[in-house]
């Protein structure tokens, strides 16, 4: 028997069930594969050749294709990952071959606040101390490529300074006059570490560098983790690697990873990477992890190469976009789908009644600390307050043309008063509901929203993109501003404004997306603006430019690339067992 979730933590339950879980070699035999196409990594956890995998199984048609997102989520989160699994083990219960495929977790919030984001209760991906800690080594393969890019550029910089044009000649390299107030690129670490943001590099003798001002920004940020999440294959993904713009020339034009010969070295580091992981739910179904979180600074997305091998050996495939469905849905839609050619069948939008509460007036939760009193009791008018801004996102849902499901993803705590006022509401908006309890009860709660989605999915739709590629980059901007968060209109910073008017001027910008950075906390860029904020116009601070992702990324509001630690940070509670060497503590 399970343990039960109300009495036990999330790494005592995983622990529990592992005693149990199927090996990767059980999981490849249901799922079919070829004994070339996996790849081990131990007894559980495996990579798969997807090169294969595809080629073999060109010809079958895809399975139907859902994607999972939420409300504007409260510092806590909404439970999307835990709805993702609670919903895949459903289908299972409900006999349906089911794959789904989520996001590596950063160890920033694995070792910060926000945990590693396997789900949580009966509805949890494992083995959970490996997808936690590194699983394949993927994300330290990012780390490695993107801050090799950074050595060969500061390298360069060091030389060119020091050597006249003939002593470059005799050492083969030609003067690239890189502008040291002008490099786009920052160095990456895998940690919430606020203290690397800004930093003087290169103090010091000659022989230490070139000094200028530089920082760190988080590893899944980095556009490396954007490549692997978009690149159909290997070939495609050196070719990305090679467009990356490291910094800028003194006339302005852009210093890429090919001019200064390190993206094949860069590429080197992803061979591997690029093939996607196995796991399994807590009931056995197959689960697919590869790309990074974050679509607040980041697109957000597992990565397309997962999908379209989830896609080939399924029925149904059930992907996770990050955060709300203003980030991580907006970013699906217009990047992820443009750049797959994928058309996906229903989404399905977590909702829970505790973050309705807020956005319905509630005090807002503070990650950490206790949930405040007033949660606990019921709130007819807080949680109808709140429910503005769920139907807000199945508008949103609605305008890609796609088929709302609204999950009420169940706590105990929760009132059969506030379920009814959410779904009356969310039915009237034109979205299914269903009320799932996958947390406590693991698939067997979430067979209504299993249903659910399979009546979802059964009906037409009409997917269509926002806004089409050859529309100017401010409209486009706008467009997301307006329709996606409800904002009045948009106002630039003069740094941004300068070069979205150069930007604009670039032939190649009709072949760029739009992948916005925004905190999650707010539709607006604003994170304590809850609900539906009205009367506000999005500030666009910066505009970065990622063009072997293919995206123009305008930064909005105050948010940061390099998130901070907190007070009371989850390492203060991990430990290791020193006699069996098992990790406990983990979340």
């Amino acid at each position: 028997m399970p343990l039960d979730p109300t009495k036990h933590a999330d790494w005592e339950i995983a622990e529990a069930a592992e005693a149990n879980m199927k090996t990767v070699y059980q999981l490849a035999d249901e799922l079919g594969l070829e004994k070339k196409e996996l790849l081990p990594h131990g007894h559980h956890v495996a990579k798969l050749d997807f090169k294969n995998i595809l080629s073999r199984l060109k010809n079958k048609p895809d399975a139907k294709y859902i994607d999972v997102t939420a409300i504007t989520p409260t510092p806590l989160g909404e439970g999307k990952s835990t709805t993702t699994m609670g919903l895949t083990q459903g289908l299972g219960k409900r006999g349906k071959r089911v794959i789904a495929a989520i996001r590596q977790p950063s160890g920033g919030p694995t070792m910060n606040i926000k945990g590693s984001a396997a789900g949580g209760g009966l509805s949890q991906c494992i083995p959970l101390t490996p997808f936690s800690l590194g699983l394949t080594g993927d994300i330290n393969a990012i780390m490695n490529a993107h801050n090799l890019a950074m050595v060969a550029l500061t390298s360069r910089m060091q030389h060119e300074f020091n050597y006249s044009d003939e002593q470059l000649s005799r050492r083969k390299l030609r003067r690239l006059s890189i502008d040291p107030r002008n490099v786009e690129m920052k160095w990456i670490m895998d940690f919430c570490a606020q203290a690397l943001r800004e930093i003087i590099i290169g103090i010091g003798t000659k022989n230490d560098g070139f000094m200028m001002k530089s920082g760190f920004a988080i590893a899944v940020s980095s556009e490396i983790m954007a490549i692997l999440a978009v690149s159909k294959d290997l070939k495609d993904m050196r070719e990305r690697m090679g467009r990356i713009v490291v910094a800028y020339d003194r006339t302005g034009n852009p210093v890429t990873t090919e001019d200064l010969e390190v993206a094949g070295a860069m590429t080197a580091w992803m061979v591997e990477a690029i093939n996607p992981n196995l796991m399994q739910t807590i009931e056995g179904q197959p689960v697919l992890v590869h790309a990074g979180p974050f679509a607040n600074i980041a697109i957000g997305q597992s990565s397309i190469i997962a999908d379209r091998i989830g896609l080939k050996l399924s029925d149904y495939h059930i992907t996770e976009s990050g955060f709300g469905a203003d980030i991580g849905f907006e970013k699906f839609w217009n990047l992820k789908c443009r750049f797959s050619g994928l058309k996906p069948n229903a989404a399905v939008i977590v909702a829970t009644i505790r973050a309705l509460k807020c956005h319905g007036g509630a005090p807002i939760p503070i990650p950490g600390k206790p949930l405040p009193e007033e949660y606990k009791h019921e709130n007819i008018e807080w949680v109808a307050k709140g429910c503005e801004n769920l139907v807000h996102h199945i508008n949103t849902i609605k305008k890609a043309g796609i088929n709302p499901v609204v999950c009420i993803n169940a706590f105990y705590t929760d009132t059969d008063n506030e379920i009814k006022t959410v779904r009356k509401i969310a039915e009237s908006a034109g979205a299914r509901v269903a009320l799932s309890k996958h947390w406590q009860y693991g698939g067997e709660g979430a067979l209504e929203l299993a249903d659910a989605v399979i009546d979802a999915c059964n009906e037409p739709n009409d997917f269509k993109y926002l806004y089409e590629l050859s529309a100017p980059l401010r409209q486009r901007i706008e467009m997301i501003a307006k329709e996606v968060y409800g904002a009045d209109g948009v106002e630039y910073s003069p740094e941004a404004l300068t070069k979205v008017q150069k930007l604009e001027a670039d032939p190649e910008i009709s072949e760029l997306g739009t992948c916005m950075v925004k905190t999650h906390l707010s539709l607006s860029d604003n994170p304590n603006l809850k609900g539906v904020p009205k009367g506000w116009k999005l500030f666009i601070r910066d505009i970065l430019v990622y063009k072997g992702a293919g995206f123009v990324v305008p930064v909005a509001g105050a948010i940061k690339l390099m998130p901070g630690t907190a007070s009371d940070p989850a390492y203060r509670r991990i430990d290791v067992d020193v006699e069996t060497g098992k990790v406990k503590g983990l979340f």
